[in-house]
């Protein structure tokens, strides 16, 4: 093999072809299936594996041979499922992903399962056996809950390790045989117990489960103690506090762990800690204007569980690399991919510190896999104007593997930048700008405001899966993300802010971004629209009723119109009841329909079981009654989250929101 060095100086990118003249991309184009995704390498580098679309709208599981790039690949379809994800288990076994829809004694739902496959598909074998356990209802929910994978175990042959989530047996551990399907428990457990995690020579090492204390619930941390096997508690975390401790990950050493901690800081931080004196030996990794989220470890056979670097969220997900070879494999395909970051004078919203941070400028370059001997390695280039691109390092030469979205020319597309804004009361609330190609002039344009889901969630800076963003970018909108006050991963202060102000300073936060976007000259303060999905979709409807005069129209997906139902969801769950419950209160827009001030469209999908499609329907029927503009569209076999859409779906939902900013939307279109 050659050295990393030599790899590096020979490191060469092999240019694709010309772009096509640019062209607004149809809803279509930015919703069907992607020509290419999901992309990886077998352990041994000799194969390769993605989900390809020849249609956009089927998707394929796809090998093929690396010595051979150019020869025909295998394609397994399949006419009874849809394909979600597909990663190498072992060399000549794959992990299948997959979806359906089905009925459960009268209610809709999705069927997601896991199948393990050879590399020609010439047989799907579920990741843990289908089996009866007595009731039809019981039966059913073994379909929809099977098992977990926890880890490839690099260093076996034959063998995966499952959390076994069907009962009668849920919260073991089971080893799979890949190959003849066998399963034999190495672990028992109980429904109590999951999280499991396996240190780098595979042994079960970290589990977590949910109990009580004196009638308050926590979430416990255990370590398994590698020369007693016995179970010790680390760390509780009760719900009432919001401040989980985690253990993230192994070192070398069997009693030093690592964990992912706030520490009293409003950020969260990857600490060393000693399991023995129980305390935290010193910082393993912390930034001091983002939360760190998660640890990077070797999969390799022969170096397993090696740390190799820390995750952390910034404008998009980063990776801060602690190997050599790693950070210069990184910095060199960036190169190589023209890639570069911009500085940027950040304000904190938890501390007030401020800083120059380096935010993408266009793109981003992701290390997403690699053969162990690292022979072979894959880098996927994606923006928020940039579809996923796949790129194959082999040999010291760069070369693109295939394009998610080839119809579409990225020079069509708006462009996106973070930015800040401060709200009334003086938090910096982060956001998402983008705004349309430069021949549309520089504005003032028609604005949307999107919020997105959760709430506790967040957006960042790459390429909008849904197609939202972009469809009306380069149709000549600003399209506002904010990042309001309750979002998570940009720290405490900022995501606890939010705390029992739904459709107050939550809300506050999107119409200060509207504000801010007409004194910077940028939305057409006669010519704002508001649009949401799920948590984003009650914003919405909150925008409707409060008369505030900044929005046009209101158009709300699976929003949550009844807030109460959200409220009795969190007490159903024993965690939730402490957890988020408290969290959730503020404006219920089912109880101010008649306040409703201008035309609201609501749509949803009518196999939603996350917010009940009865949520528009009866904010819809209530405002009907009050003689007030609104329209509830149901789209058929929908459900709430992407992976149970289809392209067609999606498509639906861009068509819809389009015809009504331009008709339904007063006065006279956006």
């Amino acid at each position: 093999m050659r050295s990393i060095s030599l790899i590096l100086a020979a490191l060469t990118l092999v240019a694709g072809s010309a772009a096509a003249a640019p062209a607004p991309p149809s809803a279509a184009d930015l919703t069907k299936a992607p020509a290419i995704q999901d992309v990886s390498l077998s352990p041994d580098g000799k194969h390769m594996v993605a989900l390809t679309s020849p249609d956009g709208e089927a998707l394929d599981i796809t090998v093929w041979s690396t010595v051979a790039l150019s020869a025909q690949p295998t394609r397994v379809g399949s006419k009874f499922m849809r394909f979600l994800g597909v990663s190498f288990l072992k060399n000549d076994r794959l992990l299948v992903t997959a979806v359906q829809p089905l009925t459960i004694q009268g209610t809709p739902q999705h069927l997601v399962k896991q199948y393990i496959t050879d590399l020609e598909g010439k047989s799907f074998t579920p990741l843990l056996p289908d089996r009866s356990v007595g009731s039809e209802l019981e039966d059913s929910y073994n379909q929809l809950r099977t098992g977990v994978l926890i880890s490839t175990l690099p260093k076996d042959p034959r063998h995966v390790l499952v959390e076994d989530e069907r009962l009668d047996s849920e919260g073991d551990v089971d080893a799979v045989d890949v190959y003849d399907g066998t399963v034999a428990r190495v672990m028992k457990g109980s429904e109590k117990y999951d999280g499991y995690l396996v240190d780098m020579n595979g042994e079960v090492r970290a589990r977590s489960y949910l109990d009580t204390d004196d009638g308050k619930v926590f979430i416990g941390q255990q370590y398994r103690d590698s020369a007693t096997g016995e179970w010790v508690d680390l760390f509780r975390s009760y719900g009432k506090d919001r401040d989980v401790t985690s253990i993230v990950g192994f070192t070398a050493d069997p009693n030093v762990i690592l964990i992912q901690a706030y520490e009293g800081a409003d950020k969260a931080g990857i600490f060393e800690y000693d399991v023995k004196l129980k305390k935290i030996i010193e910082p393993a990794f912390q930034h001091k204007m983002f939360d760190a989220r998660s640890v990077v470890f070797s999969r390799a056979a022969q170096d397993n569980g090696q740390l190799l670097g820390f995750r952390y969220a910034a404008d998009t997900t980063r990776v801060y690399w602690i190997d050599g070879h790693m950070a210069a494999l990184q910095r060199a395909a960036e190169h190589a991919l023209g890639v570069a970051d911009v500085p940027m004078t950040w304000v904190d919203p938890g501390t007030g510190l401020t800083a120059k941070i380096p935010v993408a400028s266009g793109a981003t370059v992701d290390f997403i896999s690699r053969s162990d001997d690292f022979r072979f390695a894959i880098f996927e280039k994606s923006g928020p104007r940039q579809p996923p691109e796949y790129y194959l390092l082999a040999d010291g030469k760069m070369s693109l593997l295939g394009k998610s979205r080839p119809w579409i020319d990225p020079s069509s597309l708006g462009d996106t930048k973070l930015v800040e804004y401060p709200a009334r009361d003086g938090l910096m609330i982060p956001a998402f700008l983008t705004t349309p190609p430069a021949s549309f002039g520089p504005g003032p344009y028609p604005t949307l405001i999107e919020p997105h889901g959760g709430p506790w969630a967040r957006d960042e800076l790459d390429w909008d899966v849904t197609g939202w963003i972009q469809y009306f970018a380069s149709r000549g909108y600003a399209v506002l993300q904010p990042q309001f006050r309750g979002s998570e991963g940009w720290g405490a202060r900022l995501w606890r802010a939010g705390d029992r102000e739904w459709g107050q300073k939550m809300q506050d936060d999107n119409d200060d971004g509207v504000k801010w976007l007409i004194a910077q000259k940028i939305a057409d303060p006669k010519r704002v629209a508001i649009f949401g999905y799920s948590y984003g979709g009650y914003a919405a409807l909150a925008a409707s009723i409060r008369p505030n005069g900044l929005y046009q129209c209101a158009i709300s997906g699976a929003g949550a119109g009844d807030l109460s139902r959200f409220v009795e969801a969190t007490y159903d769950s024993r965690f939730g009841r402490e957890y988020q419950m408290p969290t959730v209160a503020g404006l219920n827009p089912l109880e101010h329909v008649r306040d409703v001030q201008i035309p609201v469209l609501l749509y949803t999908g009518d196999h939603d079981v996350t917010v009940d499609p009865v949520e528009s329907r009866s904010f819809a029927a209530q405002a009907r009654a009050a003689g007030k503009d609104v329209r509830l569209v149901e789209i058929h076999d929908m459900g709430h989250q992407i992976t149970f859409w289809t392209p067609d779906m999606a498509t639906q939902q861009l068509n819809l929101i389009d015809g009504y900013l331009k008709t339904g939307c007063k006065p006279g279109g956006l």
